[in-house]
């Protein structure tokens, strides 16, 4: 959780703020984070921080301090959208794409190879919330998606002329991980999804 200074102007913590937090409130809070991003105010890496810390409050007091700092006006009623947590789209387009360490994944994520090579580690992202679903698409290219070691997958793709494996063992992953359901369609491509750690069964050396 970050440390707010003394002398930083954030009210007094209120009784109500003793209050647990509930999904609507974190979410608006991840809202106006984003917003603050959008305008300069903070940087992707203080973004991460506190919409890490946003996600992970337990009452209202802990989000209190994560939005002190911002201008009043990004509190206003029906301001900001939440579209830079909503959604993400990364792109493999005749390319190799990487994302990987400290960045916000989209509670809804596409990824998309085409005739090109996406690697996507989600095993120190920020994901908003308690579930996510990334939507995995290739044709003539290769994805290979390793997911945090506590999550839960569920698999509800295919594949058509293409390779999948949707691996990981989930027998040993209590309740409190992400859930991340696994969509989308491999096409003349191969898809891959594992854990941290995972030995790398798959060549993709000689492939489209």
């Amino acid at each position: 959780m970050m440390s707010v200074p003394e002398d930083s102007g954030v009210p007094a913590v209120r009784a109500s703020d003793a209050v647990r937090a509930s999904d609507a409130e974190r979410d608006e809070v991840a809202a106006i984070l984003s917003e603050a991003l959008a305008q300069g105010r903070l940087t992707s890496t203080e973004l991460a921080e506190r919409i890490d810390a946003a996600y992970s409050a337990k009452t209202r007091a802990e989000l209190v301090p994560l939005t002190a700092d911002l201008p009043d006006d990004l509190r206003r009623p029906g301001a900001p959208a939440l579209a830079a947590v909503e959604h993400q789209a990364l792109d493999a387009t005749f390319s190799k794409v990487i994302r990987s360490g400290r960045w916000v994944a989209g509670r809804h994520t596409s990824a998309t190879a085409r005739f090109g090579a996406l690697i996507v580690n989600l095993s120190e992202a920020v994901l908003p919330g308690r579930e996510i679903t990334l939507d995995v698409n290739t044709f003539c290219g290769k994805a290979i998606i390793t997911v945090p070691e506590n999550a839960r997958i569920v698999d509800e793709g295919g594949a058509l002329f293409g390779k999948r494996s949707v691996g990981g063992d989930t027998a040993d992953v209590g309740e409190d991980g992400p859930l991340i359901r696994i969509t989308g369609k491999s096409r003349f491509g191969k898809i891959v999804v594992r854990r941290p750690g995972d030995s790398d069964r798959y060549s993709w050396h000689g492939t489209h």
